[in-house]
């Protein structure tokens, strides 16, 4: 499990993918009550708090190489919370939650059902 917030990174390993998983909610709700992030706006382009990742918490194992399990929670600027898993080498996809679920338990759901 990994925690990134700011210029902080913790990581943690845990055995069971239950206790993972209720870790990085747990990190996930703190950093989501936490101080917002402002607006960034260049030139070019601007960078709304939305759009900007204030905390990452992360599962990925239990291998280190490929691992099997890799899904997380995003925090953005503005203290919404996004779930996702791994997409192939690609990327990440987003989970939508379904009808009386909020991010936590879409995510909860993915894994365990996975």
């Amino acid at each position: 499990m990994t925690v990134r917030s700011g210029g902080k990174v913790v990581r943690e390993r845990v055995e069971a993918l239950g206790d993972a998983i209720g870790r990085v909610e747990t990190a996930a709700r703190q950093a989501a009550e936490g101080p917002r992030l402002e607006t960034i706006d260049l030139r070019a382009r601007r960078f709304e708090p939305e759009d900007r990742i204030a905390a990452r918490a992360e599962l990925a194992g239990p291998q280190r190489w490929r691992p099997d399990v890799r899904a997380g929670l995003d925090v953005r600027g503005d203290g919404s919370v996004r779930a996702w898993t791994a997409d192939g080498a690609t990327g990440r996809a987003e989970l939508d939650p379904a009808a009386g679920e909020d991010v936590y338990a879409a995510l909860r759901r993915a894994l365990l059902t996975a």
